[in-house]
């Protein structure tokens, strides 16, 4: 796919070469939505308005190679202004508030139990680290693309991620470890102890 070609042409215009360069990233987009939105209904909303957003202003696209992470900032300033709205107007008391997806149990994008623990340690962090941290290892988004959506210098999104991920090594007894391959300090396998010895 010519992302480039496309983003051309839908700049002109064409409704269905903006359709293909959405459907080619679809699952991401929706796991990005639904990480803001919290259900199956809210994030599709999310993008319906996102897909409005990008008809109306790709012409305002100056790098036709920045279009994914251009439109993933687009998507997540949509949820949060949907999010913004929906505190204006929260549930009657007594009144559960019952997503979709908690009904839907084929619903792919459920949470795994690995993911649950992951969610529970990463609600230890401020929001603005939680954040930058799943947006850069849960959706792989880059520095920059992470800056633009929060509205941060890129200096700002790594030293979230990096005090994060202080925080996290922290909790997990991750100070015992002297890199990020796992090897334990102050400890040498035996095959260091004999090139040592020799």
């Amino acid at each position: 796919m010519n992302v480039k070609r496309l983003v051309k042409h839908a700049q002109k215009g064409n409704k269905e070469a903006l359709l293909q360069l959405i459907l080619a990233d679809q699952d991401a987009y929706y796991r990005l939505a639904y990480k803001y939105m919290g259900n199956e209904h809210d994030a599709m909303d999310a993008m319906e308005d996102m897909i409005v957003t990008l008809y109306e202003k790709l012409e305002q696209l100056q790098k036709s190679e920045s279009f994914y992470s251009w439109s993933k900032t687009i998507l997540v300033n949509r949820c949060k202004a949907l999010l913004r709205t929906r505190e204006r107007f929260l549930p009657l008391e007594g009144e559960p508030e019952t997503s979709i997806a908690a009904l839907a149990d084929d619903n792919p994008y459920r949470q795994t139990e690995s993911e649950m623990d992951m969610q529970v340690l990463l609600s230890h962090l401020n929001q603005r680290q939680r954040e930058a941290i799943e947006l850069r290892y849960v959706h792989d988004l880059p520095y920059q693309t992470i800056a633009d959506m929060t509205g941060v210098p890129v200096g700002t999104t790594k030293s979230r991620i990096s005090q994060g991920l202080h925080k996290l090594k922290a909790m997990i007894g991750g100070d015992r470890y002297d890199n990020d391959r796992g090897e334990i300090k102050g400890t040498q396998t035996s095959l260091e102890y004999d090139a040592g010895s020799v």
